[in-house]
């Protein structure tokens, strides 16, 4: 009797792992996404702490979009001020700079784009200085550099334009002259020019848009090639301030970030899309942004008003394991980095102050 009920109990038993092992759990890592059960404090912050100046944002419809629409969404972010990078030119640029002004509003700052197209035709770069005096006096009050330049832009003949091209020396001394920045994006994350594989962390990203991957040697130099190719553009132009877009794209090494900073006094940097570099390494980057307090300003990038609160919680908090808002740019938690309060003034404000002109600064304490 003892045998059989052995038996029975066996084969049942075998039965269920049998049948535990036939169901598929297989997925993909684009639908692993499990609920942490963490319970640990924090809470969303959905308003900054100080009042904040973005200064990488992209309008590309401000010329008639609905100013006091957008002015009222900032203040509930307490954006003080948002700098428009898309103005473009000519009078694509004066129709914004004429929105802004018939808005009546003190809240937003533009800057004027290069066309690059053209560069080697004769009298190319006397036309670029003149359209930048142009754009100037229509109330553009910087330059943004787009990717581009130094990765697709090309001449006549297919050849590569670097950023440091010597016919464009002219526009960033004009742009010292004039004191007004030059913000400045070059090249990607270096895990772009990296093989697409499992190693990579940014591998997500690439599998959706594999026309961000670098690694085609026949079309793109190497990273340290292109970036060579700005920081030589910093290093001939010490009269012009310029802001290196997205931490340089060393975020993901802070330690390099700081001698790059170190070695060019005329350079600042901001933190826009790269935030989640910063949530991962909290006590090291908080350490970073002591020490470079006097360098370092807001950005975001795509304008989307949910996303900033990551942005708040990550500088503002020191909250653990929370949620970024994107997997393809980190499929890690956040962790806050609880900067000391001037420090956050400084990031929020105090430094876009101190290199962007034209800026409200009866809109901000302490000025």
């Amino acid at each position: 009797m003892k045998t059989t009920v052995f038996l029975i109990l066996s084969l049942v038993l075998m039965s269920s792992v049998t049948n535990a092992q036939d169901v598929d759990t297989a997925m993909t890592f684009e639908e692993y996404d499990p609920i942490s059960t963490l319970v640990v404090p924090g809470e969303k912050i959905t308003k900054a702490k100080f009042p904040f100046i973005d200064v990488h944002s992209h309008h590309w419809r401000m010329a008639t979009q609905d100013l006091k629409q957008l002015a009222s969404e900032m203040e509930d972010l307490n954006m003080k001020v948002i700098v428009n990078l898309s103005g473009r030119s000519g009078e694509q640029l004066k129709a914004i700079s004429d929105n802004i002004t018939a808005s009546g509003l003190n809240r937003f700052i533009v800057f004027a784009n290069i066309d690059f197209s053209g560069i080697d035709e004769e009298g190319w770069t006397e036309k670029a200085v003149n359209q930048l005096q142009v754009d100037y006096d229509n109330g553009a009050r910087g330059i943004k550099i787009f990717k581009n330049l130094g990765l697709t832009v090309l001449d006549s003949n297919g050849n590569r334009v670097q950023t440091d091209d010597p016919r464009i020396d002219p526009v960033w001394a004009k742009a010292g002259e004039l004191g007004i920045p030059v913000l400045i994006h070059t090249g990607e994350p270096a895990v772009f020019w990296a093989p697409i594989d499992e190693k990579n962390e940014r591998w997500l990203e690439m599998k959706n848009f594999p026309d961000r991957h670098r690694g085609d040697t026949t079309r793109f130099p190497s990273w340290e090639i292109v970036m060579a190719e700005q920081w030589n553009v910093f290093r001939k132009h010490p009269q012009t301030n310029f802001i290196n877009a997205h931490l340089g794209w060393m975020a993901n090494d802070l330690e390099r970030l700081g001698r790059h900073l170190d070695e060019f006094p005329n350079v600042y940097t901001e933190i826009a899309a790269v935030i989640a570099e910063l949530g991962r390494q909290p006590r090291f980057a908080k350490e970073f942004f002591i020490k470079y307090q006097d360098r370092l300003l807001f950005g975001k990038d795509t304008y989307r008003p949910e996303e900033y609160y990551t942005y708040f919680r990550v500088l503002e908090s020191e909250d653990e394991y929370f949620d970024y808002f994107r997997k393809r740019h980190a499929f890690w938690k956040m962790y806050g980095l609880n900067l000391p309060d001037n420090v956050l003034k400084k990031v929020y404000y105090k430094n876009a102050l101190k290199i962007i002109p034209g800026i409200d600064k009866n809109l901000f304490p302490d000025n």
